[in-house]
């Protein structure tokens, strides 16, 4: 999927959900428009709605005790978010931070209880999609915590190419989003000062490149190595 502004997108989360089942939650939610920079939910804000991202870019951040923002997720159009436990009250352990400009479906959780309870294919597909976001939450967790610094970049390059990767007639691959590297640096838990010198060694080694400010990926088999790529689905190896 392509948006307006030629940003090649991955599929959506939602992907799981059938178009009627998918139409069962927009017949729900309701519309709000949001602008860049504005927070939809903050850490420890009541866990009692989920978001449908309509248009937009939304980040999902964990705070550090430093003080930090780490980026565990980048959500596009089409995507499903949010905590809900159904039949039970509870807190966001995480925040929903809007990058640009945003239309964002929300669905109460009465709401959602009513067709988990009512349409038994709803409750099986959102039993899919419930299961999808907690193998990604663990498959990040897992590249923050045992491949280093530069394995946990190359998988979020890996990851980049999945969602926003567009390939060239040399066999290069362009990522269509552009990210500083102070934003590489959060979503992997370490410093743009970092980022800048794994980033310069793999330019030596010509695994990446750099054009007109896009990241290039050139050697995609060499990211795999480094960070013991499991070549999970493309909806699970994601931003």
């Amino acid at each position: 999927m392509s948006l307006a502004n030629g940003q090649h997108v991955g599929t959506p989360n939602t992907a799981c959900f059938s178009a009627v089942q998918l139409s069962r939650l927009k017949n729900v939610m309701q519309e709000c428009k949001l602008s860049a920079g504005s927070f939809i939910y903050r850490e420890g804000d009541p866990a009692d709605k989920l978001y449908f991202l309509v248009h937009g870019s939304v980040r999902i951040t964990k705070a550090t005790d430093d003080g930090r923002q780490l980026t565990i997720y980048l959500h596009q159009q089409g995507d499903l978010f949010g905590q809900v436990d159904p039949f039970h009250e509870s807190a966001h352990s995480f925040g929903a931070e809007v990058i640009e400009d945003a239309v964002v479906g929300m669905i109460p959780r009465k709401a959602l209880e009513a067709q988990l309870s009512q349409h038994g294919e709803f409750a099986v597909e959102f039993m899919k999609w419930m299961g999808l976001m907690h193998r990604m939450t663990q498959t990040r967790m897992r590249d923050l915590i045992l491949f280093g610094k530069t394995g946990a970049l190359c998988s979020l390059l890996i990851r980049l190419v999945n969602t926003y990767g567009v390939e060239s007639s040399e066999g290069h691959i362009k990522i269509t989003r552009k990210l500083t590297n102070t934003e590489l640096g959060d979503m992997i838990g370490t410093t743009r000062e970092s980022v800048n010198r794994m980033l310069s060694d793999l330019k030596k080694d010509q695994i990446i490149s750099n054009d007109k400010g896009y990241l290039v990926i050139e050697n995609l088999e060499y990211l795999r190595s480094l960070c013991f790529c499991e070549k999970c689905p493309k909806e699970i190896c994601r931003v």
